[in-house]
């Protein structure tokens, strides 16, 4: 009996620090199993980036919440829409942007495993054949789509309308054919020159979604 009380104890002793192990394993791995998108900053009309983008897919997996889809990485007026209507089902004040109130409410609910979306998602989205006078637009998307590249030797503006984004610059189509993957030559244009270009993808439902304007230089 002294034995086993004397393992016992010993076995109690480590409990506290196997809790805390067990602990810190799951707490490490809880990101890696939800795979879910966390908002980091307060959101409202006129932000930009990857985490509008994650807004709006969140957003637009559910049509009376957000029926026209748009994931274009610009917090316009159809967004803040959609965030009053989050807000107003969730008993917060419908004032459209996203506030210290509604950041933990829509992250808690991102973090159930909200994925995917309405929209079609572009990946690997870049620009080979770079040449004086002409560059080639790629990207991939997870469903069938088509496709046009804005580009401009200014900086690209966007803004959000009913079904659809105004994007400022020259544009240059694909074909009218859907697809997953997307190829579009931009030509005549002026060498050692940087322009701004993005993709404008419609989907077979006709939600769209648009890359981030990045940049390239044609050569001498």
């Amino acid at each position: 009996m002294n034995k086993i009380t004397t393992t016992l104890k010993s076995y109690s002793t480590y409990l506290p620090v196997l809790a805390f192990i067990v602990t810190a394993l799951f707490v490490t791995l809880i990101p890696s199993i939800t795979n879910a998108d966390t908002l980091y900053r307060q959101l409202q009309v006129g932000s930009r980036g990857a985490d509008v983008s994650s807004l709006q897919t969140f957003l637009a997996q559910d049509p009376t919440l957000y029926p026209q889809g748009l994931v274009t990485g610009y917090f316009g007026f159809l967004t803040k829409s959609a965030v009053s209507n989050f807000q107003s089902r969730n008993g917060i004040s419908a004032v459209g942007r996203v506030g210290p109130q509604t950041l933990p409410v829509i992250n808690a609910q991102m973090a159930l495993g909200t994925s995917g979306g309405t929209a079609p998602t572009i990946v690997s989205a870049g620009v080979n054949n770079i040449n004086r006078n002409s560059a080639t637009v790629n990207w991939y998307t997870n469903e069938n789509a088509k496709g046009l590249v804005y580009y401009s030797t200014s900086p690209l503006s966007l803004g959000e309308h009913l079904n659809s984004v105004d994007v400022s610059g020259n544009t240059a189509m694909t074909d009218a054919g859907f697809r997953t993957s997307q190829s579009v030559v931009l030509q005549n244009l002026q060498p050692n020159t940087t322009y701004y270009y993005l993709a404008y993808v419609t989907g077979a439902t006709g939600n769209v979604s648009i890359t981030w304007p990045a940049t390239f230089t044609t050569s001498n």
